[in-house]
């Protein structure tokens, strides 16, 4: 089976208790499952990861880059300001897709901009956990 990397960034880890009338009140467990599960019904492994820092998150991504392993991300915060990050993406062998659980087009003005945006594959964004799973199925579909 095909390996899939499912890289989180700050604060998703807090997911059910952190505004959950934005980011809903399914927990990073749930997240996880939701992952495993539809990894599995596409044929992939699913590897999902989160992470506070964004060094290591830097590194993940040059771990993808390197074994040309296919992304789904969700850079959250570092979505609007990290340009370490997304030279680190800029680097990617494989597709790699950002994800969203809320619209950061519907939110406040400084979340309108992604800097990462621009090297990744796609987007999705707005669909909840469920943005996820549609990630994953455009990677089993293009990779």
């Amino acid at each position: 089976m095909r390996t899939v990397f499912v890289f989180n960034g700050p604060n998703l880890s807090r997911l059910g208790t952190r505004e959950p009338d934005v980011y809903g009140a399914e927990t990073f467990e749930d997240l996880e499952a939701l992952c495993r599960r539809t990894g599995r019904d596409l044929g992939l492994t699913v590897d999902v990861r989160q992470t506070d820092d964004e060094a290591e998150l830097v590194s993940w991504l040059h771990e993808a880059a390197d074994g040309a392993v296919p992304v789904v991300l969700n850079p959250a915060a570092f979505t609007h300001y990290s340009y370490a990050l997304r030279d680190a993406i800029a680097q990617r062998t494989a597709p790699l897709i950002e994800v969203h659980i809320s619209n950061p087009a519907a939110r406040e003005e400084f979340r309108h901009t992604s800097v990462v945006a621009a090297v990744a594959s796609g987007t999705i964004a707005g669909f909840g956990l469920r943005s996820y799973e549609l990630a994953l199925r455009a990677i089993a579909e293009t990779a």
